[in-house]
Parts: C-alpha cells; structure tokens; sequence
C-alpha cells in the first residue's frame, strides 16, 4: 500500500539572521535551507521527483530579512562584535552581499514565488521603546538602520529578477506597512501602537510573554502582541496589504 503523501508546500517561511553567531534561539538562514531541501528529498521519495519539483515550484515562499541582524546582533549590547568591525552602512552592504548568496540559493533550490520583506520599524517596538526612549518616540539609530537596509534589499531583488530573467523575487514593504499602524493605530481600531499586549516593565517591553506578565484586556485591540512582534490582527493587515496591496518600482 502506498502511504498517502504530504501536504504540499503553499507556504515557506524563512526568517532571517545573516550574522555572527549569537546566544539567541534563533536557526540560521543557512539551516533553514538545509531544512528545505530535506524536505524535498522526502517528498520525492513520497511522490516522485516530478511532482515534488511542481509543488515546490508552486509554493509561495515568505523570506523576512534583516531584523534579527539588526536587534539580536549589531544593536544587540553595546559596541558589539559587528558594530566594533563595520560601521553601520558597511554592515547593511554585507547583509545585502550574504542576502545575495541566499536568495540565489533559495531560486537553486526550486523555489519560484518568494515574496521578501525587509525591516519592520525597527526603533518603535515596545522592546526598544522600553530601552531607548524617554518619551515614547521612536528610536532615531534603530530606524537608520532600517532606512539604510531596506532599500538595498529592494534594489538587489531588482537587480536578482534582471540576471535571473523572471519575476522570481517580489519586493514587500513591510516597514511602510507597520508604520502605518504605529503612527495612526486608532484608524486601524488599535487602542496603543507602543503598549504591547503581553510583557513587562515600560510599554510591556521587557523580557517575554509568560503567566507572570501583563496582560491586555484585548489582543485585536493592540498592534503588538509582545516585546517585537505585532499582533495576530496587525499581522492580518500585513498580510492582506501584501496579497492586494498596490505595484510600485
């Protein structure tokens, strides 16, 4: 009897950490395409080579670049080991040289339909908020960060799409998205774009989500579940901004 085959792949996430390895729980980039292509080699030995080359090809692949080597490596302490080597335009050249290597890899490997993010605003997370700021603004190096990155990031799937001939790689501006909320979040229903629902400490930005912390009354009324990442409902406006969101070159 021949065992019934895996569900097919309409989505891959990849999230991004380009940098030096750090004590944070978080898989590498390159892992995580060893992990994708294991699965390939599995499911063609469930549905043949041919099918698993159409599935993967089929696939909508959702790559998020470059936060992580921002938060949990240069701004990670101060004087890091990456800010100690690059001043900050030099270190968004080389993500953008290693996310080069990665992205070509990632097109080796079947995948034809991959939708990249960049940053989110990086210094308008309640975690930084709660480090970085007195009053509630924005952090000005954090979100430099972000402005240096992630029209490199845009420009380079520009140029990918060029060598490569095909609409492979599709830009999505994530950090314009996000900060639509942030700076309006009553227009979105949101009660507080700086408060996150489930934490600590100042804007419930400090350490993680656990039965200790405090919590919101309401979720969908809060544009940040924790310390870093938006709410299940923020994220829905992401995504949908993503899917019927307008072309822009």
């Amino acid at each position: 009897m021949v065992p019934p085959p895996p569900p097919p792949l309409p989505l891959l996430r990849l999230r991004s950490f380009a940098g030096l390895p750090v004590q944070v729980n978080i898989v590498r980039i390159p892992r995580q395409l060893e992990y994708f292509e294991e699965y390939q080699q599995r499911l063609s030995s469930l549905v043949g080579p041919a099918q698993a080359r159409r599935l993967v090809n089929q696939a909508l692949v959702l790559v998020t670049l470059g936060g992580n080597d921002f938060v949990n490596n240069y701004y990670l302490v101060p004087f890091s080991a990456r800010s100690r080597q690059f001043t900050l335009p030099d270190y968004v050249s080389y993500l953008i040289s290693e996310y080069k290597k990665i992205l070509l890899r990632l097109q080796e490997l079947g995948a034809r339909r991959v939708l990249v993010t960049g940053t989110g605003p990086l210094g308008c997370v309640p975690a930084e908020l709660a480090l970085r700021s007195r009053d509630g603004n924005c952090d000005p190096e954090l979100q430099r960060a972000a402005s240096l990155f992630n029209p490199q990031l845009a420009q380079l799937i520009r140029n990918l799409n060029r060598d490569i001939g095909a609409d492979v790689f599709i830009a999505a501006n994530a950090f314009s998205m996000h900060m639509d909320f942030i700076t309006n979040p009553q227009s979105y229903g949101f009660v507080t774009s700086k408060v996150a629902c489930c934490g600590q400490g100042p804007y419930n930005g400090i350490g993680l989500c656990t039965i200790a912390s405090s919590l919101c009354p309401n979720r969908n009324t809060y544009a940040f579940w924790d310390a870093f990442h938006p709410s299940e409902r923020a994220n829905r406006i992401i995504v949908s901004q993503f899917m019927a969101g307008s072309v822009t070159t």
